[in-house]
């Protein structure tokens, strides 16, 4: 059994640990980030994707939108014709259509993608976001 989410007495955003650091202020809007952009249908293909997985709650904060179940796995950037987003894996999968990858630790691996069209929601992608969702959740974590 998963322990409680910790809820940041001051922004109210919950965290999987207690006292986790973090960008401390308000959060703004969807609509916010695409004011003047062509890229919000991507985002919301996106959006719906990640809802295909299960609950989430989706973060606008100052300069990109995060994913969050339990902890944050994913996040977007948007651009004027296309989003800049990366994904949380527990492993690292080499593909060209990551642009840079990260190791955090063995089970944190964050790949950086570009979307820059609805052909981009392919199922190697979607597969993608399912694993990435269960990263959220921390069902990668061993007990």
């Amino acid at each position: 059994m998963k322990k409680p989410l910790w809820k940041c007495p001051n922004c109210a955003r919950m965290f999987a640990n207690p006292n986790q650091t973090h960008t401390c202020r308000a959060l703004g809007t969807i609509e916010a980030h695409f004011e003047g952009r062509e890229s919000r249908a991507l985002f919301d293909a996106f959006a719906d994707a990640i809802r295909a997985c299960g609950p989430v709650d989706i973060l606008p904060e100052k300069t990109r939108i995060a994913f969050h179940v339990r902890m944050s796995f994913a996040q977007i950037t948007p651009r004027n014709n296309y989003l800049l987003g990366h994904f949380v894996l527990a492993r690292r999968v080499e593909h060209a259509r990551f642009r840079k990858i990260e190791t955090f630790s063995p089970r944190n691996v964050v790949h950086h993608f570009r979307i820059d069209s609805l052909r981009d929601f392919d199922i190697e992608f979607r597969a993608w976001i399912a694993e990435a969702y269960a990263v959220g959740k921390q069902q990668h974590v061993v007990k």
